[in-house]
């Protein structure tokens, strides 16, 4: 573990387990501690290679706003420097949105793909959920001080006192519009979608996800020749909340990445 410099910042990284590479992208205001719940699990079978993104956990912030695109171009830029090779990311929430752009703008470097609770556009998110993310400003992170997230960030980050910044920082992030429709439906990579049955987002927005990545268009046939290459998993009595301290993520996950899957054409 440690630090990797790259586009300018000092990203922190930290390696469990041995295998294949697997990199997990964290959620908003958090960190790889957020993993632990499933981090045993997962090192079980595979090198597991957990990034703090760009102002969170032990990532220092640098002067320039947060951008899904530029934190995506930081976990590429890491991928390269540990000599990854092609490499599977799993990405939450905030993370989600950097797995995808990864796969996106770099996808030499993705080879499955596993987004966790998160939309490919920024209203697939519930109104209120909207409304929330719009009013993150600094007077919200002191708010927030003294909650779980805030005690982990005051515990590890290189700049304490920068926790309204992030949250500031956050918020123009989180208010700016985006729709990667065309360009999830042109992904090259099988890529696991995983949401609760009680998420931040739709459900008719996780069937609009899986649709435009080949999925319940058509019957599979009897030997599953007409499977799409990428798949949905929808976890039962879970939300937003608490989906990465179940074992039934992991559960799901790891089959993803071990099975064989037909390519797309």
């Amino acid at each position: 573990m440690g630090y990797a410099e790259v586009n300018g910042l000092r990203l922190w990284y930290e390696v469990h387990g041995a295998g294949r590479p697997l990199v997990l992208l964290h959620g908003g205001y958090g960190a790889v501690e957020t993993f632990a719940s499933i981090l045993p699990a997962l090192a079980e079978r595979r090198r597991v290679v957990g990034v703090d993104l760009q102002g969170h956990g032990r990532t220092p912030d640098v002067d320039r706003p947060l951008r899904y695109e530029s934190m995506a171009d930081d976990v590429a830029a890491l991928i390269r420097h540990l000599d990854l090779g092609e490499t599977d990311v799993l990405g939450y929430s905030l993370g989600g949105g950097v797995a995808l752009r990864l796969a996106v703008q770099h996808p030499e470097v993705v080879r499955r793909l596993v987004v966790v609770s998160a939309p490919f556009r920024r209203r697939g998110w519930y109104p209120e959920v909207l409304a929330a993310m719009a009013a993150h400003d600094e007077q919200t992170g002191e708010r927030m001080r003294g909650t779980p997230p805030h005690e982990r960030y005051a515990r590890i980050a290189p700049d304490p006192d920068a926790w309204p910044a992030l949250w500031a920082k956050s918020g123009d992030l989180l208010r700016r519009d985006y729709d990667w429709s065309a360009q999830v439906a042109a992904l090259a990579a099988p890529t696991l979608l995983v949401f609760a049955d009680a998420d931040s987002v739709p459900t008719g927005h996780v069937a609009e996800f899986f649709g435009l990545l080949g999925g319940g268009h058509r019957d599979a046939g009897w030997d599953g020749t007409n499977r799409p290459a990428s798949r949905l998993a929808v976890l039962p009595g879970l939300t937003h909340y608490d989906i990465l301290a179940s074992p039934a993520l992991p559960a799901v996950v790891l089959p993803f990445l071990t099975t064989q899957v037909r390519e797309p054409t």
